[in-house]
């Protein structure tokens, strides 16, 4: 079995959808990986996110703020609590899973991190729902960033903690 898997599905026993209007673009991928982590421990280490990505974070920031978008220093200044364990809004959470977004002017979002013990996997998960022609116009160049950025996260944390 590959380290990496592109699925074709969302998780049956995930939640990320549970509630979304209307899923316009998904992915997801999963990793083999034995883990006695919690689901927040987990989304925790696959969120340190890289130098590369940050910087890419913020040549995004200094493009999107002139259209009104929200920055990662808007989106992190919404976050409730001491612990922040992602860039994004924790929405749902269960001792398996953690669901986060952020609902924009231009397009929804959710993204999951899911571990099933039982089989031995972790998946990370991506929803989006179009609100106008410029969510479809912000997300079609930040697509194939996305892409990159999810696996390698994803192929880098998964074979950098311990089980």
């Amino acid at each position: 079995m590959k380290p990496l898997t592109k699925l074709t599905t969302i998780p049956e026993n995930s939640a990320i959808s549970n509630g979304f209007e209307r899923v316009d673009y998904f992915d997801v991928y999963r990793v083999v990986k034995s883990t006695t982590l919690s689901a927040e421990e987990v989304t925790a280490k696959i969120f340190k996110l890289p130098h590369w990505v940050i910087w890419l974070m913020k040549i995004r920031d200094s493009l999107v703020g002139i259209f009104g978008l929200k920055t990662e220093k808007e989106l992190r200044e919404g976050q409730l609590g001491e612990r922040q364990t992602t860039l994004f809004h924790p929405m749902k959470q269960n001792e398996n899973e953690i669901v986060m977004g952020e609902n924009d002017k231009h397009l929804n979002f959710r993204v999951s991190v899911l571990v099933d013990r039982e089989n031995s996997f972790i998946y990370l998960t991506t929803i989006v729902h179009f609100h106008n022609f410029w969510g479809r116009a912000y997300f079609l160049p930040v697509k194939p960033f996305h892409k990159l950025i999810v696996k390698s996260l994803l192929k880098r944390q998964a074979n950098n903690w311990e089980a």
